[in-house]
């Protein structure tokens, strides 16, 4: 399959968005979510498989996840422990999960609400860790360790065995309607395939016990564990119509202390680790510091080089302030995307080109403030690197971002050839189209 061109790029390139916006926006609506799995009138939701040649989860077999399970082997679920029961069930045949409702991760066995408190281990508390790591006596040159440190991790680790949420090979797991959300959980897809996840919001993925790291970055600062949905060691893996959000704990409310963000929240999706052939549509991603990352280390070569293939389109990231996505090793296409930020809203970069990059990114929309300018949409992590940029849109009118950021960054060192050229595009809308097209059909409860 030949990459796919927008109908009226030759156009946009002349008059912008605000000639087109009559003329495109129907069309683009009404192609870009017919294929089955993408809305209309195709299978019901746990049956959907991802369309033959979109993006990298297609390639070499594509998606199914638990299309075709046997009766018993689809459940509809409500509560932590029905979840993890059908997580849990025996067997690789294909599975469906259906997530009805809410469903909070941080409870007991018997469903009762459990908070920070009840997860505290060996005496911690977070006024006790505070003073034994203030920089002002602990210092700056070496990580916490001791009682509390110790106590700290305990307590960690009695959060994660409540709200981290293994899923098998062959699963489907779906929102039922446009309610069903997972508060504080984490999927954790971890060295299996074939697993699609649907229509479901994730809200508040957070941790109670961070860890304060003086050693990270000139001031120090806050490290947290739990994303929303982390993919390590994952194979074959589509991520479509979901709806991430810090909601009830956005990190604007959160204190400061020793002069950095207590932070509580670490990705919304992580694909790290050796996870291959990975399609991410139509989610929407709002209200987040650390959104998507591809590789989580730059000595992980041995695990990453030739993996960690991953197409992102036709998703909407709203007020996140980096990591849209950052990427190592992996060849990474970014396409009809849009990128909203509001006046005020915590900002670094969208993209991030680290080691071994190989990231594309065309025909995607900014709406940006006037103080957020065109120059600070990427970011070079790692010298000698590259990406392929062309065909993306600020605020309306074409803009050539790589040669924005070489004018503001004259020493940079970023190439523009990703060194690949994407072929499994089933569809590309003008970029004009996509604020009402996402805003229309992105996130959970659109399918």
């Amino acid at each position: 399959m030949s990459a796919a061109r927008p109908r009226t790029l030759a156009a946009l390139a002349v008059t912008g968005c605000a000639a087109l916006a009559l003329t495109t926006l129907p069309s683009a609506s009404a192609s870009a979510s017919t294929p089955a799995g993408h809305g209309g009138h195709g299978p019901r939701p746990q049956d959907a498989t991802l369309p033959e040649g979109d993006g990298w989860g297609s390639a070499e077999g594509g998606v199914t996840g638990g299309a075709g399970a046997s009766g018993d082997r689809v459940f509809t679920v409500t509560d932590r422990a029905e979840l993890a029961a059908a997580l849990a069930a025996p067997g690789d045949e294909p599975r469906v999960i259906r997530v009805a409702g809410a469903i909070d991760a941080n409870v007991d066995d018997a469903g009762d609400a459990l908070d920070c408190a009840d997860y505290a281990r060996d005496g911690y508390t977070l006024d006790a860790y505070l003073t034994a790591y203030d920089p002002e006596t602990w210092g700056r040159d070496e990580e916490p360790s001791g009682p509390l440190e110790d106590a700290r991790v305990a307590s960690a680790l009695a959060q994660k065995e409540r709200v981290v949420l293994s899923v098998p090979s062959h699963t489907t797991l779906v929102g039922v309607g446009s309610d069903a959300t997972l508060l504080g959980a984490t999927l954790d897809v971890r060295d299996v395939e074939n697993v699609i996840v649907r229509n479901l919001t994730f809200e508040d993925t957070f941790d109670c016990f961070p860890q304060w790291d003086p050693t990270d970055g000139d001031t120090g600062n806050w490290n947290s564990e739990y994303d929303s949905v982390v993919l390590y060691g994952a194979r074959h893996v589509w991520v479509d119509h979901n709806t991430f959000t810090d909601g009830r704990r956005p990190d604007a409310e959160q204190p400061e202390y020793f002069g950095m963000l207590f932070q509580q929240h670490d990705g919304q999706l992580d694909i790290v680790r050796g996870t291959d052939l990975v399609t991410v549509s139509w989610n929407v991603f709002t209200d987040h510091d650390k959104t998507i990352l591809l590789g989580n280390s730059d000595s992980a070569d041995a695990d990453d080089r030739g993996k960690l293939r991953t197409t992102l389109h036709h998703n909407l990231f709203e007020n996140v302030n980096e990591r849209a996505p950052r990427v190592r090793f992996g060849q990474v296409d970014t396409y009809n995307n849009h990128y909203r930020q509001e006046a005020g809203a915590r900002y670094g970069y969208s993209w991030g080109i680290g080691k071994e990059s190989a990231l594309v990114a065309e025909h995607n929309a900014f709406t940006l403030p006037e103080e957020i300018t065109p120059d600070r949409v990427m970011h070079q992590w790692t010298a000698d690197t590259a990406l392929t940029e062309n065909g993306n849109v600020v605020n309306g009118e074409p803009v050539d971002l790589l040669d924005a950021y070489r004018a503001a960054n004259p020493d940079n060192t970023l190439g523009d050839d990703a060194g690949w050229t994407p072929t499994l595009r089933p569809e590309v809308d003008d970029p004009c189209a996509l604020p009402a097209l996402l805003d229309d059909r992105a996130g959970a409860g659109r399918l």
